[in-house]
C-alpha cells in the first residue's frame, strides 16, 4: 500500500496527461506533491525526508517546466532523483558505521551485518541505473524534437494538435515526436514501477536466506 502511495502524484500525472497534455499533468504532480506532504504532515506531525526531497526537485523541475513551456526540465526530472537517491545510499557505504539502509530498515528486519553494505549497494546502483534508463527512453524524443524545431524554426510545439499545425513530412515528425512523448510517459509510470516492484520482490527473495526464523507455532485447538 506504502509503494502505491509514493507513486500517487506520478500516477495522477500519467491520467492527467492523457486527457490534458504534458504541461497540465506536470502541474496536477505537483499539486498532488503538495497534497501527499500535507496530508502526512497532518496526520503524522512529520514528513519522511524522501518526500521533501521529491517535492522540492519536482517543484523545482516543474515550475521550470510550466514557466518556460519546456519538457525537458520534468524529463529530467525523475533522472535527478533517482541520481540523487543512489549517490547519497553510496556515500553512505563509506560515512558512518552504517549504511542509509540499514538505519532505514533495520527496525523491520533483522540481517547479518555484512549484508547491509551488499543491499545498500544494490539499491544505489539501481537508482543510478534508473537515471540512466529514464536519459535512454527521453533521448528519443529530444532528437525528434530537436530535429523538429531545427526544420520548422518553432521553439514551443504541441504536439497535442500536430494535425493543425502541420502537413507532410512535418506532420508525420511532429506526430512520431508525440508517440515518443506518449513512451516517456508510459515508461514513468508502467516502466518506474515495474522496475522498482521487481527489484523488490527479487531483493526479498534474496534477504528472506538470511533472516531468522520468526515462525511462530500455533497451538492446537
Amino acid at each position: 500500500m506504502k509503494f502505491l502511495t509514493d507513486f500517487f502524484p506520478v500516477i495522477l500525472f500519467f491520467l492527467a496527461y492523457q486527457f490534458f497534455g504534458i504541461y497540465t499533468a506536470t502541474a496536477v504532480a505537483i499539486t498532488a506533491s503538495v497534497l501527499q506532504v500535507g496530508y502526512n504532515w497532518l496526520r503524522n506531525g512529520s514528513v519522511e525526508k524522501i518526500h521533501w526531497i521529491t517535492l522540492a526537485i519536482l517543484v523545482v523541475f516543474g515550475g521550470l517546466t510550466l514557466l518556460l513551456q519546456d519538457r525537458t526540465f520534468i524529463m529530467w526530472k525523475p533522472t535527478v532523483i533517482n541520481w540523487l537517491f543512489g549517490l547519497v545510499l553510496l556515500g553512505s557505504q563509506f560515512i558512518g558505521q552504517k549504511t542509509l539502509i540499514q538505519r532505514m530498515m533495520e527496525g523491520n528486519i533483522e540481517l547479518p551485518d555484512n549484508i547491509w553494505p551488499r543491499l545498500n549497494l544494490a539499491w544505489s546502483l539501481f537508482f543510478i541505473m534508473l537515471g540512466f534508463l529514464n536519459l535512454y527512453v527521453a533521448n528519443d524524443f529530444f532528437v525528434a524534437e530537436a530535429q523538429l524545431i531545427a526544420l520548422t524554426g518553432l521553439q514551443q510545439i504541441d504536439f497535442d494538435q500536430c494535425t493543425a499545425l502541420f502537413q507532410g513530412g512535418n506532420l508525420e515528425m511532429c506526430n512520431t515526436a508525440h508517440s515518443l512523448e506518449q513512451g516517456w510517459v508510459n515508461f514513468k509510470l508502467f516502466g518506474m514501477m515495474g522496475l522498482t516492484l521487481a527489484f523488490a520482490i527479487l531483493q526479498a527473495f534474496y534477504l528472506a536466506r538470511y533472516m531468522p526464523d520468526n515462525t511462530i507455532e500455533q497451538e492446537e485447538n
